[in-house]
């Protein structure tokens, strides 16, 4: 009973964030769908990070921890944390962009750059369509997590807190849903911390269980990982992939175009490091010492180990705020995602298809309506694990890093080239999803971005575009940044550890230790960055 009262209070609340948040609504989709771009920095720093933190950081990283150990951390929260350069030498210049031009979705700032009805549909339709099965991890996770902890059968799981998070979508529009974030942010960090700090003490401490485990299964303790899966390929693969591929979740995409300014996004890039180092560290840890918990978990079974934990070991309190912390993961992506779906369906479909007809049936809650039942129908039927269906995703919007990031910079490109990198690099997403290509062993995502980026760049070559202009120019200084930051991204690439029994430092592996001062590395550089971005009064990089 006490778990379900505090599930459902949970609930509630963000439903009142909603109607709060429609009580300071505007009129106008800039106001519904970038809140009329005034979120301020802390604002903005907590709906960015709670909405990329999805159901895939606490239930799939759990799962890829039962089943991969250690190894898994570090290239989540580095490679993560190092992916907020892109909110500074992407998003303040698209900041600027949509700010003069009035976009208020990713696409629409595309096809206002190139004037190029092709190419902005191409970026619309891969924005969508990977987005979708992204969306449906989430309805995934709440399933898996309200099954494991209240014993409500998956698919109602599902439907409840998909309709939570539509209702308080349509009620409050960009501006309900970052409120809801930044709650979901702070839920999300309180919880993971109690369950794993309360899951480490019933098992006798975090040092008692892990020479247990230890003993018994060192390889979760090394590099590469149990299974030998993070070979240097793939670990390389993984550190680029959330480079490429967070900055094109329409969901952060969007959010470079709601900040307030600049220094909104400097704060979030600033303190992302952080987040991802402390929080990303706990499911991961609670997914090892599962191992000792609920022993022969297999496939998708391994994504329900965080909420299996919690119902064997936890008290009935403890296991429903842990699984808040859950739902607020989940539910602050689903909630992004709906909001930018909808606003891309609606506004880029009426740019590119002008039609009363269209507008009519294209409303507002037709389409949030539509898209969460879209999602809902594919988390019914879940058909891989969570960690395995988002990193499809991840490779399918990576394919438009370097159309975008061209956009920002460079000045030649081709509308045509960049629509043929487009199809070129989905076509290769296709070919390696029924394996019909060599990886060379890497993941998919770093052969289709070399392709991508040839196809773009010869294509510009050969025939250079006039009268385009880049929302941005590379300063001569640039290349000085480049290589401090690079320098550290390969240090992060630490082989020295690998394929060597680790002494542990108090419970944990001793490269780990590592990988928590890079990120501290990582703060710091970040924030003499922006030092010198303040004391010269512009950016060295945009």
């Amino acid at each position: 009973m006490t778990q379900a009262v505090i599930i459902l209070g949970y609930l509630g609340t963000l439903l009142l964030v909603g109607i709060l948040a429609r009580r300071r609504a505007r009129p106008g989709p800039e106001d519904f769908f970038l809140a009329s771009r005034t979120i301020g920095p802390i604002l903005l720093f907590l709906t960015m990070a709670a909405t990329n933190f999805s159901a895939f950081t606490v239930f799939g990283f759990a799962g890829a921890g039962y089943r991969f150990g250690y190894a898994y951390y570090p290239i989540m929260a580095f490679g993560t944390g190092f992916m907020a350069l892109t909110f500074l030498f992407l998003g303040i210049p698209i900041w600027q962009a949509g700010k003069r031009s009035g976009a208020i979705t990713p696409p629409e700032l595309i096809g206002l750059r190139f004037r190029h009805k092709p190419l902005h549909i191409a970026y619309l339709s891969v924005m969508v369509v990977f987005t979708i099965p992204y969306l449906a991890i989430q309805p995934m996770g709440a399933g898996y997590a309200l099954q494991g902890l209240l014993g409500i059968p998956y698919a109602w799981g599902t439907i409840l807190v998909t309709g939570v998070v539509a209702a308080y979508v349509l009620l409050g529009g960009m501006r309900g849903e970052a409120w809801a974030d930044a709650l979901q942010a702070v839920v999300m960090l309180t919880a993971l911390t109690v369950i794993f700090l309360s899951v480490a003490a019933s098992l006798g401490g975090l040092a008692k269980a892990s020479n247990q485990l230890f003993a018994t299964a060192p390889d979760l303790f090394q590099r590469p990982g149990k299974g030998a899966y993070f070979l240097p390929g793939i670990w390389f693969s993984y550190m680029a992939l959330w480079f490429l591929c967070d900055p094109m979740f329409p969901q952060l995409f969007q959010r470079f175009l709601a900040g307030r300014g600049p220094n909104s996004l400097r704060t979030t890039a600033l303190l992302y490091p952080l987040i991802t180092g402390v929080l990303f560290f706990f499911p991961v840890a609670i997914g090892v010492l599962g191992r000792l918990v609920v022993p022969g978990l297999e496939g998708k079974a391994t994504d329900q180990v965080l909420p299996l934990v919690a119902a064997k070991l936890l008290p009935s309190w403890a296991g429903a705020v842990a699984i808040a912390g859950g739902l607020a993961a989940l539910m602050s992506t689903m909630d992004s995602q709906l909001l930018v779906l909808s606003a891309m369906v609606m506004r880029d479909t009426a740019i590119l298809i002008p039609s009363r007809s269209l507008s009519f049936v294209l409303n507002r809650r037709a389409t949030v309506a539509l898209l969460a039942i879209i999602g809902l129908a594919i988390a019914l039927r879940p058909v891989a694990t969570i960690l395995e269906i988002a990193t499809e995703t991840f490779t399918g919007l990576a394919v438009l890093f370097p159309l975008t990031l061209a956009a920002v910079y460079w000045r030649k490109t081709n509308p045509w080239a960049g629509f043929a990198s487009i199809l070129v690099g989905e076509s290769l997403v296709v070919l390696y999803h029924f394996k019909l290509l060599p990886t060379f062993g890497l993941l998919p995502v770093l052969p289709v971005t070399i392709v991508t980026t040839l196809v773009l760049v010869m294509g510009s070559l050969i025939a250079p575009s006039h009268g385009l202009e880049p929302f941005a120019q590379v300063p001569r200084s640039a290349w000085k940044w480049v290589v401090a930051f690079g320098s550290l991204f390969l240090l992060a690439h630490d082989f020295w550890n690998w394929q060597r029994t680790p002494r542990l430092w108090l419970g944990l592996p001793d490269w780990l230790w590592f990988f928590f001062g890079l990120n501290l590395l990582l703060f710091l550089m970040i924030l003499l960055y922006t030092r010198v971005v303040s004391e010269d009064g512009h950016s060295p990089i945009p």
